[in-house]
């Protein structure tokens, strides 16, 4: 009979290490190795490895799609619960679960933290707790101890000057929604016992699909602590401890009801079917029947020029033939005049992500956005220039480039605000990717002002019509 094996949720080998590694690379004595198997032993007992999805974030936790043989997704510093939160939206019978260090959940991400536990989230959330941030150095983390030497706190720190410690579970347990919250140690033989009956509930409360669980391990971090593996251990239990209580701050498991299943996801002719309703009975737009080449598209301009409303009105335009789109927008700080862009895609198939970072089709309303976006377009892509602002041509001689005053079309048809439709407007006039019919019946639709359809209109046309002009199109 085996009694003690690697559980069936490690990878044979960790590249991590290095070929044919079979131990973790964390530092002698570190308590995330621990973890790791309490975690991966406690999908194994329940039997749902093949419905994981952990997120990790920046830390020393960044590692542990190198150990854990499931689906694994990287958040940005702090945004595991965020990345948790999209996960569990999108997949409904999915075991989610965030693994994060004091440095990342308690600092950068405490909000994103705070917001899913308020919401309930149908989420496991393991939060390591050694008092200091491990990967960079040893600098303060927000649980550093009072007095505690760190790399930025070579004094110990302070009250006066970096406040007190923050008790992770204390703030957890003042919400409402998290059904368990649970403070364990690593502290000896008998405490990881009690770390791995924590551990495996929380996860049963999401195999049983009841709420939001939380779970701190106070871990040892013998390398940034200066001490032996077993100094570190009984330097946990006389510090940490007294510091951050270990014990049950709440268990609703049995009491919360049971999430009910999702409702099925309606198609995609269900949702062209709903846009088209909403719009109205009289709105009639032909499917697209010829085949589509995937647009990547960024529309980039100040304030003011009209670039998220365009990239909105070509995601409508799109969604209205039958076609997928997505639209990203990215803002600068100031209100009007600041740069902003609005990311598109288009493609006849499902959009995996909506980010561009490599458009094939470029409209540039000002200077600065041809020049930091010029040599992001793909090579036979299409780059279309606010001739009215931007002085320069386009330097690339790998892609198409047309250069048209969009804003004085705009500002002689009465709106100068519109400069980015007539932009647009040329585009689809040269891709074909929406019919121009389409984008007339769309636009009054997506204006808020009626009084403004026709002037809007006739700067498509205007915009249009000196497309057509130019000599040999452009």
């Amino acid at each position: 009979m085996i009694k003690l094996q690697k559980p069936d949720s490690f990878y044979d080998v960790f590249d991590r290490r290095g070929p044919d590694a079979k131990t973790t690379h964390y530092c002698p004595g570190c308590g995330h190795g621990t973890v790791h198997k309490l975690i991966a032993e406690a999908v194994d007992d329940l039997g749902v490895q093949d419905r994981v999805v952990l997120c990790a974030p920046v830390g020393c936790s960044v590692f542990a799609y190198y150990y854990f043989d499931w689906g694994c997704v990287q958040a940005a510093h702090g945004r595991a619960p965020a990345v948790g939160t999209a996960v569990r939206r999108v997949l409904d019978d999915a075991i989610v679960m965030s693994y994060q260090g004091d440095g990342d959940l308690a600092g950068i991400g405490l909000g994103a933290l705070v917001h899913a536990a308020n919401r309930g989230e149908r989420m496991a959330v393991f939060f390591v707790n050694n008092a200091i941030y491990g990967m960079t150095g040893g600098q303060m983390a927000p649980t550093t101890l009072i007095g505690q030497r760190t790399l930025t706190t070579p004094e110990g720190r302070n009250i006066l000057g970096e406040g007190h410690p923050l008790g992770m579970c204390e703030i957890v347990s003042a919400l409402k929604a998290p059904v368990y919250i649970e403070r364990v140690s690593l502290g000896d033989a008998g405490r990881v016992m009690k770390a791995r009956k924590a551990i495996r509930k929380a996860l049963e409360n999401q195999v049983e699909r009841r709420g939001f669980s939380f779970v701190e391990i106070l871990s040892p971090c013998p390398i940034n602590w200066k001490m032996t593996p077993l100094e570190a251990r009984k330097w946990l239990i006389d510090n940490l401890e007294p510091a951050f209580p270990v014990r049950n701050f709440r268990d609703d498991s049995a009491s919360a009801p049971a999430a009910p299943p999702a409702p099925a996801r309606p198609d995609d002719q269900t949702i062209l079917d709903l846009f088209r309703s909403e719009k109205g009975d009289d709105f009639a737009v032909p499917a697209r029947t010829a085949p589509l080449e995937d647009q990547m598209v960024k529309i980039a301009g100040f304030g003011g020029q009209g670039v998220m409303s365009a990239g909105i009105l070509l995601s409508n335009c799109v969604i209205a033939e039958g076609v997928h789109a997505t639209w990203l927008p990215s803002y600068g700080p100031e209100m009007r005049g600041g740069t902003a862009y609005s990311s598109v895609v288009v493609s006849q198939d499902p959009i995996g992500s909506p980010v561009v970072q490599n458009p094939n089709v470029l409209i540039a309303m000002n200077g600065p956005s041809l020049d930091a976006f010029e040599d992001t377009v793909e090579p036979g892509g299409l780059i279309i220039v606010n001739s009215s602002l931007v002085q320069r041509r386009v330097k690339r001689s790998d892609v198409r480039a047309v250069h048209l005053p969009v804003s004085e079309i705009a500002r002689d048809a009465g709106v100068i605000q519109a400069a980015a439709l007539v932009a647009l407007g040329v585009y689809a006039e040269i891709s074909g990717v929406i019919a121009i019919d389409t984008l007339r019946k769309v636009i009054p639709l997506s204006l808020k002002k009626k009084a403004l359809v026709e002037v809007n209109l006739r700067a498509l046309d205007a915009g249009i019509a000196s497309y057509r002009a130019l000599p040999a199109g452009g």
